[in-house]
């Protein structure tokens, strides 16, 4: 995995991060790796970091970084987390919500978009903090994303919160 990471080739990158062994990998590759991000392999790496024990500690070292990506990675790595983590209390999620809020529209381009699929994440964790997420959301209103030449689009996360959570009750 080091290897293919070091080629700089965004494939190889992306297979280095599905073949990574997350008990085996550091601090400072971890932080290495995440300096060299960009869109294409920025959306695969949290699930690395997120099985690794580094995880909490990573997203909030990247929340808040100047590079766009990196920020971008630690926005994933807390979607990531409350998806995933059912040991982490509602408060460490409560304290992201309102960064959220506060500063979601000031942000980079991509840095909002992962900041909009953290708050949806956090908004299907449990009925408290949908509340809460649902209470942000429409405090924050439409997020602006531009996703280029695609026909991508950013979601609006109340209504996609309540999506998810009608689609599980389906499944029960």
């Amino acid at each position: 995995a080091l290897e293919l990471w070091k080629s700089g080739n965004d494939d190889a990158r992306t297979l280095a991060i599905m073949i990574a062994d997350p008990a085996q990998m550091t601090d400072r590759v971890l932080n290495d790796w995440a300096r060299g991000l960009n869109g294409f392999v920025v959306s695969t790496f949290p699930g690395l970091v997120g099985r690794t024990p580094l995880a909490r500690k990573k997203m909030e070292d990247w929340i808040d970084s100047a590079s766009a990506w990196t920020s971008c990675a630690g926005w994933a790595l807390l979607a990531h987390l409350a998806l995933n983590d059912a040991g982490l209390p509602d408060s460490f999620f409560t304290a992201r919500l309102r960064v959220i809020e506060k500063e979601i529209h000031g942000r980079p381009n991509w840095v909002r978009d992962a900041m909009n699929s953290a708050l949806i994440a956090i908004g299907v964790r449990n009925p408290p903090l949908t509340k809460a997420a649902l209470k942000v959301a429409k405090a924050i209103g439409k997020v602006q994303v531009d996703h280029g030449e695609t026909s991508c689009k950013t979601a609006d996360a109340a209504a996609y919160i309540q999506k998810t959570l009608a689609h599980r009750q389906r499944k029960k």
